[in-house]
């Protein structure tokens, strides 16, 4: 059985990424995203714009896993202060 991490993103980060002009999805550092992330392995990520049907291809992307960073950004959508994050790599590899 494969393993799948599905990310719902909003539009406009779906659509970068999909671009290929956003090569990180972020997610705060949290028990729950540690409990999904830390010793895992994935065989593909797939992000998806909101929460579409799942034979909706439109709305849905899905790339090899190649894991994650921990990094510490500073992003309006997370507030004005820096926050410890997992950088999940989407996209088509560089």
């Amino acid at each position: 059985m494969s393993r799948e991490l599905i990310l719902p993103l909003k539009g406009c980060y779906f659509d970068d990424i999909v671009a290929g002009r956003k090569p990180l999805e972020y997610r705060l550092r949290t028990p729950y995203w540690r409990k999904r992330l830390e010793g895992r392995t994935y065989d593909t990520v797939t992000v998806t714009k909101g929460y579409p049907a799942r034979d909706d291809a439109q709305r849905r992307a899905t790339y090899p896993w190649r894991g994650y960073e921990e990094q510490t950004i500073t992003h309006s959508f997370f507030g004005t202060q820096p926050v410890e994050v997992f950088a999940i790599k989407v996209g088509a590899s560089s």
